[in-house]
């Protein structure tokens, strides 16, 4: 029942069409209980009775029932299917909506692979149960009562054999149908499996192939293909057992009407037309009932799908605030900040206190994991402080809308994210409304507009997937151009350069320079390049801030960042 609820819910706001269908099956259902009774003058009068003058009026009715009947059906039909693919239309919508709406925290828990399941599979299996099984729920339940009708006002006597067996059914029908709600579960999760490895195998291609192990991954979707076959198959022998059940049901039943009736028939005590007509409409009952079964078993499978939906919905977003961050016009502080990563036992940031002066250039140092990449991202509201606040002009960011705040903030980053689309459109990403002329200002600035133009298609070549027809340096200085042309007041600049060969790097350090000027900026960098020139550098170690100062200062200070500074250019290493 609380399924039912939740799928009248989402079909609310197409009641109109819904009421239109069920009133087309009220019309199929009298069609087919006029047809049944229909049987009982064509018996006794045509077969019987030998008048023929009776042949056309029932050959006409015949006809009129089967065309209105079919008229009726095709529109019921159309609007139910209509309605259904509306509500799953909405259902990826809203997924979608609320799935980017949510924090990075939850992004962690499932893969890319089990997401794009929940919401083309199992929104595809809702689509299934609204067109099918709800028309069929509407149709077989109105011709039901028709045919009971018509069966009752012919023979009660009769019509009670027959249906009392129906008890027998419903009951075995009702424990098969929990076990297919199981199996339906696991069978989403095999599919939502395969989807997962599509996706790593697609997305992770190139390293399949460098290390040849196309059969290992071959033999790792064949494993998961099977498992899902074997789900499904078990799914098939429960749908085709309440099949069986219904079968045997229903034949004991019409043995039992004909045994009965026959006897009545032979002791003239009802006509052969009546017992003709009434066990037409008993055959014409099991039919529907039968298929009411495939509506249970549907409603079965479909607990899975809405039950896995669900758990995106009850997530919760992003928590905003309801101020509007208009820009920085004095500092950002980090006041005793601690953050730790979910399902983690050590704090990824611990009491970090920091102040920085708007226009200050910051760069960010340590080993990997010590917590630079944690630090930047707290200060886009990537994820929230388990204590602590982070202000920006005394105003706590957790007070602010995330439009607001994310405006001011710009990011490159080492991990690349371009889209399957044209270069204009990824650089155009940066800012809506943006010119012609400003992308292409900025794109100069990044020194990308000269590769650009030498792309097939320029500005207009699609560069597929994460950017796949790009080289690693071409990526990354469409990355930066489309920090550029965001213009914001404050950057986050990760390992910005590292994909660059030297000569990329001195033109994009330079267009990097130009960009920071008057402009409040965090470089994570391992090459000491940008370090150097930064007003101030802050050495991360097990996510606690343990030195502070210049270049010169740390350097004479003796602490970590002199052995890491050593490392490099002493080893030719860069493990900061």
């Amino acid at each position: 029942m609380k399924d039912i609820k939740k799928i009248l819910n989402l079909a609310r706001p197409y009641w109109g069409r819904i009421a239109l269908a069920g009133m087309g099956s009220l019309v199929v259902s009298g069609m087919n209980g006029f047809l049944a009774w229909l049987a009982k003058p064509a018996v006794d009068k045509l077969f019987v009775e030998k008048k023929a003058e009776y042949l056309p009026f029932i050959a006409l009715g015949v006809l009129a029932a089967y065309s209105i009947r079919g008229i009726f059906s095709f529109f019921q039909s159309y609007l139910m299917r209509s309605a259904g693919s509306k509500i799953v239309r909405d259902i990826r919508d809203n997924l979608y909506r609320h799935t980017t709406s949510l924090p990075m925290s939850f992004f962690g828990k499932d893969s890319t692979g089990a997401m794009i399941s929940r919401i083309i599979n199992d929104a595809g299996s809702i689509q299934g149960l609204l067109a099918f099984t709800v028309k069929d729920l509407f149709v077989e339940t109105c011709t039901i009562i028709v045919l009971v009708s018509v069966a009752m006002y012919m023979r009660w006597d009769l019509t009670l054999i027959a249906v009392v067996v129906l008890p027998l059914a419903l009951y075995g029908v009702s424990r098969l149908g929990k076990r297919l709600k199981k199996v339906s579960m696991r069978v989403q999760e095999k599919i939502s499996r395969i989807t997962e490895i599509l996706s790593e195998t697609f997305s992770g291609i190139k390293i399949i192939k460098a290390f040849n192990r196309e059969e290992e991954e071959i033999s790792r979707f064949k494993r998961n293909n099977h498992d899902y076959y074997r789900e499904l198959m078990r799914s098939t022998r429960i749908i085709e057992a309440t099949s069986l059940m219904m079968d045997i049901v229903a034949g004991l039943g019409i043995a039992f009407v004909i045994w009965y009736g026959g006897r009545l028939v032979v002791d003239k005590i009802i006509t052969p037309g009546a017992f003709f007509s009434f066990l037409t409409a008993i055959f014409m009952i099991y039919t529907p009932a039968r298929r009411l079964v495939g509506v249970h078993n549907s409603l079965q499978q479909v607990k899975a799908p809405l039950e896995r939906i669900d758990r995106i919905f009850e997530e919760s977003r992003e928590k905003e605030g309801g101020k509007e961050l208009k820009g920085i016009s004095k500092e950002i502080v980090f006041n005793n900040v601690s953050f730790r990563y979910e399902n983690t036992k050590d704090d990824a940031l611990e009491n970090i206190n920091l102040k920085v002066e708007k226009g200050e250039i910051i760069a960010l140092v340590g080993r990997s994991g010590a917590g630079k990449t944690t630090f930047v991202d707290l200060l886009s509201r990537f994820y929230n402080p388990a204590n602590g606040t982070i202000s920006i002009d005394g105003i706590n960011i957790s007070d602010v809308t995330l439009k607001s705040l994310r405006q001011l903030i710009g990011i490159v980053s080492q991990d690349i994210i371009l889209f399957n689309d044209t270069v204009r459109a990824n650089i155009a990403y940066g800012r809506k409304g943006a010119t012609e002329q400003e992308m292409v200002d900025a794109a100069k600035a990044a020194f990308a507009h000269d590769f650009i133009l030498e792309l097939s298609q320029g500005y207009a070549t699609v560069i597929g997937e994460r950017g796949i027809r790009l080289s690693g340096g071409q990526k990354q200085r469409l990355s930066i151009a489309r920090a550029i042309l965001k213009n914001p007041p404050i950057l986050v600049l990760d390992e910005a350069t590292s994909s660059l060969d030297t000569a990329s790097e001195m033109m994009v350090q330079k267009a990097l320079e130009t960009l920071m000027e008057g402009r409040t900026t965090f470089v994570i960098a391992h090459r000491l390049s940008t370090v150097r020139k930064a007003d101030r550098i802050i050495v991360f170690d097990k996510g606690r801030i343990v030195e502070s100062g210049t270049h010169d200062e740390l350097l004479t200070a003796n602490g970590l960042y002199k052995k890491l500074y050593d490392l490099q250019f002493d080893d030719s290493k860069a493990d900061l």
